[in-house]
């Protein structure tokens, strides 16, 4: 009975002759649902309506193109044969380091060129990324990668995972830990977190460094126990060195930016205008009542 399970079809719909794979559809809705996320903060931190739509036309596919240059160099045994098919990102494939390495300096660069603080963009999408990266992982899953070691049906149902994960689990003749699962339950709780430390009012930059912290301590636990990595110089496993340099750097940072006077804007600093129009106005029709 076993050997009978099928994978899920990995297609969700056509366009013609075009398969439209979940895969992409997934992390177009993690990205859709993050871009609407960080508009609403965006306009309610007073930045122009159209500067984050802006900002994705660049980004997104700077992003993309990351991601996916990141995976091919340290699987490049996998392309060498054949380099076009690197061009095939349906197929699965694309590192979140390499994406965010792509957005990060070409938001810099958008940033530069608005005259608006990196930091102040970096801290309003935080939570955005994160959830993009949460359902994002879900692509994985219909791919059929991002898993852990070898289990049995037993052990998944014991999670009360239901049928349909435990039955997408089950590649090559064996069940394997949803990987996949652990860590979109991390970030949707780091989601939370990220949403919950903005009505701290941390210090401009620091909600973006516990981002990158908080993903990195659950991407170094997880990996270590995932099959499917890139690996650097042959032995290392890239994701848990970057998670380790990512960790300490974030916290050696907050550090240096509070002690050298880097950091003293806060997050809630810089009220829209409207507000303060808007107060004053009522402030002006109350006297108005009084007289």
């Amino acid at each position: 009975m076993v050997g009978t399970i099928e994978p899920m079809n990995r297609i969700a719909f056509q366009l013609g002759p075009i398969p439209v794979y979940w895969y992409g559809v997934l992390i177009g809705l993690g990205a859709f649902l993050g871009y609407l996320l960080a508009n609403r903060e965006m306009k309610k931190r007073g930045m122009p309506d159209d500067m984050l739509a802006d900002l994705l036309m660049f980004a997104l596919p700077a992003a993309i193109i990351g991601a996916r240059l990141y995976y091919v160099i340290f699987r490049w045994e996998n392309y060498a044969d054949d380099p076009m098919s690197a061009f095939a990102i349906w197929e699965g494939g694309l590192a979140i380091h390499g994406g965010l390495i792509g957005a990060i300096v070409t938001g810099a660069i958008f940033a530069k060129y608005k005259g608006v603080s990196l930091w102040k963009i970096l801290d309003i999408t935080a939570p955005s990324i994160l959830l993009g990266q949460a359902i994002g992982r879900w692509g994985n899953f219909m791919n059929q990668e991002v898993y852990g070691g070898e289990v049995s049906r037993s052990f998944l149902e014991n999670m009360m995972l239901p049928n349909f994960i435990i039955d997408q689990m089950f590649i090559n003749g064996a069940y394997y830990q949803p990987t996949f699962l652990y860590e979109s339950i991390w970030n949707l709780a780091g989601v939370i977190l990220l949403l919950s430390l903005r009505r701290v009012n941390l210090r401009r930059g620091e909600l973006f460094i516990t981002y990158a912290i908080w993903y990195s301590v659950g991407r170094f636990f997880i990996e270590g126990i995932r099959t499917d990595y890139l690996l650097i110089f042959g032995v290392l496993k890239t994701a848990q060195v970057v998670s380790i340099i990512t960790v300490i750097g974030g916290i050696i940072l907050i550090v240096y930016r509070r002690k050298k006077g880097l950091a003293e804007a806060r997050y809630l600093d810089e009220e829209p205008k409207e507000k303060t129009v808007k107060k004053h106005s009522t402030g002006q029709k109350n006297k108005k009542k009084k007289k």
